[in-house]
């Protein structure tokens, strides 16, 4: 057992990114913090209180797997120099745990975008299938919920559009650490093979939903967007909300003419708060539909401008005749469907963002 092996790879941490300019950079932003005015500009103050907590969450995982691994070397070695193997299975245990946080911390690692660290808007609409892609989007958005509460993320609904069976197309805003850099893996066409519970002969249905996840953007994250670009549309929210919403044009769509991006809000009471929300989700689709052309990269929003149907899924979703989860870009697939469901889905994100990271190097 190459235990020595861990050490080694953990001393290269400081290969990934540059701790000492990290630290630095914390030690600025925390003179910042202690400085008496500090709080005179609330905005201000917890901008700099949320870019601490970045850093320090960029490389403390490291310190704290470094220290780690060098103990269980120097246990090790004393073991050695006691010709006992009595903790073998303990200290093989260990290092098999250390190796998959490496790994874990690895991808994190190249999370390093612009906006990977930020939360992220993600909108689920129902494609080809009818009343079965409705259930299929209800499914898969109970799937994204399941994952995000696991992490103790926080979710809010943006926009929703129900259908007979369950949701045509749903906007959601989840909040927390490499939300967007996380489930930019999930974009794409999902496909879902089961026999319907809507058919009366129990026959096997084929049902196709797409989901497309963008970036909430900071406020040094800039989008040109010329006023006359714009179509504002108001409209009556539908769904929860009370009597109020309903009798008001409180929801507002607003469509960016030259690209024909659409983001709609119909979350607050506010036709003002509508709009301002569906503007920040204009200029993140926007963010992210210039950053992937200028890459040449427009696999992402291409899928969304797609037709929701054969040939076009990144994930299969197999009920019948068998059980199984296949993720066509990476080939990583998984058995226990009912666990995908409940937002066991973060082998599959690792998996994307593994191949991502090697197509890099």
């Amino acid at each position: 057992m190459n235990f020595y092996k861990c050490n080694l790879k953990s001393k290269k941490i400081g290969g990934y990114f540059d701790i000492p300019r990290i630290q630095d950079e914390i030690a600025s932003l925390e003179k910042q913090q202690s400085m008496p005015d500090f709080w005179y500009n609330k905005e201000n103050a917890e901008s700099v209180i949320a870019k601490i907590k970045k850093l320090k969450a960029s490389y403390e995982p490291w310190q704290s797997l470094l220290a780690e691994c060098n103990d269980l070397v120097s246990f090790y070695e004393l073991t050695l120099e006691e010709h006992t193997d009595a903790y073998d299975a303990e200290i093989l245990s260990q290092f098999t745990e250390l190796k998959k946080r490496f790994s874990d911390l690895q991808i994190l690692s190249s999370l390093s975008g612009e906006v990977d660290k930020n939360n992220c808007f993600i909108s689920i609409h129902a494609g080809a299938g009818g009343t079965e892609a409705c259930d299929w989007a209800s499914m898969l958005t109970r799937m994204y919920l399941r994952w995000a509460e696991e992490k103790n993320f926080k979710v809010e609904t943006i926009d929703l559009i129900e259908a007979e069976g369950g949701i045509k197309s749903i906007s959601l805003e989840i909040k927390g650490l490499f939300a967007f850099g996380f489930l930019k893996a999930e974009t794409g066409v999902h496909r879902l093979v089961r026999i319907s519970p809507f058919d009366s002969n129990a026959r096997r249905h084929t049902s196709f939903t797409s989901v497309y996840v963008f970036p909430v953007l900071d406020e040094e994250v800039e989008v040109e967007i010329r006023p006359e670009d714009l179509r504002v549309d108001t409209y009556r929210a539908s769904g929860a909300g009370g009597q109020h919403i309903n009798k008001t044009d409180s929801a507002v769509r607003i469509t960016h003419l030259p690209t024909g991006i659409v983001a709609a809000s119909q979350s607050q009471r506010s036709q003002t708060m509508n709009r301002a929300t569906a503007m920040n989700m204009l200029k993140a689709k926007l963010y992210e539909y210039y950053r992937q052309k200028k890459e040449e990269e427009n696999e992402k929003f291409a899928s969304e401008k797609k037709e929701i149907a054969w040939g076009n899924q990144v994930r299969s979703y197999v009920f019948q005749p068998y059980t199984l989860v296949k993720d066509h870009r990476t080939n990583y697939e998984l058995g226990n469907i009912q666990a995908v469901m409940d937002g066991d889905i973060d082998g599959f994100i690792n998996a994307y963002l593994e191949k991502k990271m090697f197509q890099q190097r």
